[in-house]
Formats: C-alpha cells, sequence, structure tokens
C-alpha cells in the first residue's frame, strides 16, 4: 500500500512539475488565441494566410514561430485561423511551427540535452512544414478541407459573440474594456472546451514519467544492424509521445528520460516532433474538424514527422553532430519551483488568466442553455415572468423560448445546460 501511495505521490508531483513549466506558455497562448478570435477580421486573416501557396505557409510559419509554444493553445489558435479562412496547410504550418520552432522549446532542449537537439528540432520542424505543403493533398481533398470548416464553424455555431473589435482601430480596442471583453470570454470559451484534455495530458505525463528506464530500454533496439535501430525508434517514439504527452515544451524532460534510457537520437526528435498527434489533442482534433479530416491529418503528420526524423539524424550523423557524451541522469531530468524568471512568468500567467476570469464574472452572464459565459451587454436577450435571460446567440434564444412553451403550464423555465 505504501509504496502505491508513493507512485501516486510522485506521479503528481510530477505532473504539477510539468504544468509549472508550461502553464505561462498555456495562459499566453490561449490569449493569443482569444485575441484573434475577437480582433482580427476574417477578410485580413484571408488575404494573408488563404491558399497553400509558399507565401500562405511562410507567413503561418513566421506567426507560429513567434507565437506560444504550447500544443493545446496553438491548436486553439488553428482552429480560429481555420475558422476565419486560413487553409489547412497554413493552420497545419502554423500549428508545427508553434511547438517546434519557438525559441523557449529550444532554450530548454539545449539546458537539458544539448544544443544539437535544438538544431535538430528546427530544422526537423520547417522539414516538416515543406512536407505538409506538398502531401497535403495525398491526404486532404479540397472538399474534406472545406467540411472540415463547416465543421470547425459549426463547433461555435451559436455561440459566436459580435466582436467589437473588429470594427475599433488598434489603439482604440487596447483601451476598450468592450474589446477586452471580446477577448475574455473567447478565453473562457476555449478553456471550458479544453480544460479536461489538458489535465489528462499532464496526469499521463507525470505518471508515465515513474517508469524506470529499465522498462524504456526493452521498447528500443539497440543492438540490431543499421538502419533498423532509428526505424524501429522512430516508430516507438511517437507511441510513447501519444501515451505520455503534455506540451511541447513539457515533454523535453521526458524526452531527456528516453534519451538517457537508450533512444535514438532520431527516436528523440519523432518523440519531440509528435506533440500534435497525442490522444488528449486527437480528441480536440475530432471534436474541432470531424472525425475523418482528423484521420487523414494525423496519417499526414505521423508519415512527415517520421520522414523528418530519419532525415534529420542521416544529416546530423553525416556531419558527425549527434551527441557522444554521458547522457543525463533522472535526476537531471525534473526541475524544482525556484525563485527565477520561470516564477516570474507563471505569476504572470496566473494574473493573465485571473484578469481575464473576472471581467467574463464582471461583466458576464450564463446562458441558461448552452452554460457558457456571455457579455450582458451584447448578449441575446430575452424578458419572461419578470426576468431577464442572456444567450449567447439567436439560436440558443430561440431552443430557451421552445422549451419555455413546453413548460408553461408548469410555470418554469429550466436551464438546459445538459443539452
Amino acid at each position: 500500500m505504501t509504496v502505491v501511495l508513493d507512485v501516486i505521490w510522485h506521479g503528481l508531483r510530477d505532473a504539477f512539475l510539468m504544468a509549472w513549466e508550461v502553464w505561462w506558455a498555456l495562459a499566453l497562448g490561449f490569449t493569443i488565441s482569444a485575441v484573434v478570435q475577437a480582433w482580427v477580421p476574417r477578410e485580413r486573416v484571408e488575404g494573408v494566410m488563404s491558399g497553400s501557396g509558399a507565401r500562405s505557409v511562410g507567413w503561418a510559419t513566421g506567426l507560429g514561430a513567434a507565437s506560444s509554444s504550447c500544443s493545446y493553445a496553438a491548436i486553439a489558435i488553428g482552429k480560429s485561423l481555420f475558422q476565419k479562412g486560413a487553409s489547412a496547410a497554413s493552420a497545419l504550418a502554423f500549428q508545427l511551427a508553434s511547438t517546434n520552432l519557438v525559441w523557449e522549446l529550444g532554450l530548454v532542449l539545449w539546458v537539458l540535452i544539448g544544443w544539437q537537439f535544438t538544431l535538430a528540432e528546427y530544422a526537423g520542424g520547417l522539414l516538416m512544414i515543406a512536407l505538409i505543403a506538398v502531401l497535403l493533398r495525398l491526404f486532404v481533398s479540397p472538399r474534406l478541407e472545406q467540411q472540415a470548416r463547416r465543421h470547425a464553424q459549426q463547433v461555435d455555431a451559436g455561440h459566436q459573440h459580435h466582436a467589437a473589435g473588429e470594427q475599433m482601430p488598434w489603439r482604440e480596442r487596447l483601451t476598450s474594456v468592450q474589446a477586452w471583453s471580446d477577448v475574455a470570454h473567447n478565453f473562457r470559451g476555449d478553456w471550458q472546451m479544453s480544460w479536461k484534455e489538458i489535465t489528462l495530458g499532464f496526469l499521463l505525463a507525470g505518471f508515465i514519467a515513474q517508469f524506470g528506464n529499465g522498462f524504456f530500454q526493452h521498447l528500443f533496439i539497440r543492438d540490431a544492424p543499421a538502419p533498423l535501430p532509428a526505424i524501429e525508434n522512430v516508430l516507438v517514439g511517437p507511441i510513447i509521445a501519444v501515451l505520455s504527452f503534455v506540451c511541447s515544451v513539457g515533454n523535453v524532460p521526458l524526452a531527456a528520460v528516453l534519451w538517457s534510457g537508450g533512444i535514438s537520437f532520431a527516436g528523440v526528435l519523432a518523440f519531440l516532433f509528435a506533440d500534435l498527434i497525442v490522444i488528449p489533442i486527437l480528441l480536440i482534433y475530432r471534436k474541432y474538424y470531424g472525425g475523418k479530416y482528423t484521420v487523414r491529418i494525423t496519417a499526414l503528420m505521423f508519415i512527415t514527422m517520421v520522414i523528418a526524423a530519419l532525415t534529420v539524424d542521416g544529416i546530423f550523423s553525416a556531419l558527425g553532430l549527434i551527441p557522444a557524451g554521458p547522457r543525463p541522469t533522472r535526476a537531471d531530468i525534473f526541475s524544482s519551483i525556484q525563485v527565477n524568471y520561470k516564477l516570474a512568468l507563471n505569476v504572470l500567467g496566473v494574473a493573465i488568466f485571473a484578469t481575464l476570469f473576472w471581467l467574463t464574472a464582471r461583466r458576464g452572464a450564463t446562458d441558461p442553455v448552452c452554460g457558457m459565459k456571455v457579455d450582458r451587454q451584447r448578449a441575446a436577450t430575452l424578458q419572461l415572468e419578470g426576468g431577464t435571460y442572456y444567450f449567447c446567440s439567436p439560436d440558443c434564444l430561440h431552443v430557451f423560448e421552445a422549451r419555455a412553451g413546453q413548460d408553461a403550464a408548469h410555470h418554469r423555465v429550466e436551464p438546459l445546460h445538459a443539452l
């Protein structure tokens, strides 16, 4: 019993430490997504990122590299861009850049397991984006892409707030409580949709970290003739990622565990690249885009990450850049809470989260149909039996009116959160 409790304690502790690693990136990434949804006009996004040519994919890559490094935040932003007219190639390029080309990911890799992994991560990320752009139409037809876009729009159908920020000059938006209320309500809506998957990801990562190095060593072929070990490792790496992943920065400690456990250089890269096809994120893809599109883009990303990992491994082997020194120990893997820059960033993340949620509470009301928080000043309203009800859209209002008519004989109206 004591052993079980000890494993549970250490699993929860490591899950918390991993959450500590990426909390500020989650808060920042979801804020960026909320700003995009609330303030960026559809036609501007379509003009910059629509199509699958080099220009739009290049813009998406640059914007992704400049954004948050958290995978959950990246797919939230990618969804909002896709809804607003960005192509599938551009949206996927944004997600790949957000999780492979950001400076904080490279810095953590450099500190934990060496600059070679940082360079390889950036090179592999760019290669995957290029492969996605070239191979997309083999997996996703234009018709399926449009179906996925309609599905993404319907995810929020009936739950889209009219964004005042789109009609305001940028300087006015920054000082407008109404414009920031739009951001806050979109921020809260994304958290309400994804918090369960994010929590599950942290817990999986915390407990998978409890397996000893001996367990990982049995998973990797190391003594067979080349290139069999590299091929096996790039297949096993993503499987481990699917079972254990949190966020692109948060999975670096596990990548270090795998590296110390004997996985090859290519296997570590494949593990790092697999942050966009893990189970919690696949569930979000299915919710956003539908099952068929999810299967196709998952297969596409898996193939591109395997090709990229093997290609970069081959190039680095030829150049003598694969680390040959001692590998990190388990004691080197997990960080602790200290008074440093990370503490300041996480305090900032808490402040952003609390401020935006406070703004939804101050200006918001709960839609009795879907349970969403809506801005009272711009919500659809209904006066009924001396009370005022607020709705995120006319659709929810009509559902409520229909239910009210059915319940009129009982002189009451019941909330419909379960619908």
